[in-house]
């Protein structure tokens, strides 16, 4: 029977990485759709305000699966916005962009939001940890789903 709190040290630390990286985009990557959904203007604001509430609350859900993925192999789960985004890779959007060049940064942000997930799932194969594995599994098709759905909003 697999117990991920059995892992050695190397592993745990390698498998905990990931998932923090992971969760470093997931939350970046939710800031800014919230972010968008707030701020978005023109002729498309209530189909646009509504989707990216749609996006941000599944990204939201999506961190606490991926913390208490965290918790399960035994470590600790980053506690405040700076531990949990010094693992990130997208960048905030301090600007104000138009509509469609949201569309476009969302799109691209779940691209690499999937480029992360993709690493992270190698490292978890790698270990053998089928639940870790799944659980980006799912990320990845949600992130890859969304981003052709937003591709084809433009």
């Amino acid at each position: 029977m697999y117990n991920p709190t059995e892992l050695s040290a190397d592993d745990r630390a390698r498998l905990t990485a990931a998932l923090k990286s992971v969760m470093g985009d997931t939350y970046a990557l939710y800031v800014k759709t919230h972010g968008y959904h707030w701020n978005v203007t023109g002729p498309r604001f209530k189909a646009l305000h509504d989707m990216f509430m749609e996006q941000y609350t599944e990204l939201w859900t999506a961190l606490d699966e991926i913390a208490e993925r965290i918790r399960a192999i035994g470590e600790f789960a980053p506690g405040s916005t700076e531990q949990i985004l010094a693992n990130a890779t997208i960048m905030p959007d301090n600007s104000q962009p138009d509509a469609e060049d949201m569309v476009q940064n969302l799109a691209n942000g779940h691209d690499m939001l999937s480029t992360t997930l993709k690493k992270a799932l190698d490292v978890a194969d790698e270990i053998g940890d089928d639940v870790t594995v799944d659980l980006f599994t799912q990320r990845m098709t949600v992130s890859q789903k969304t981003a052709w759905m937003l591709r084809s909003s433009l």
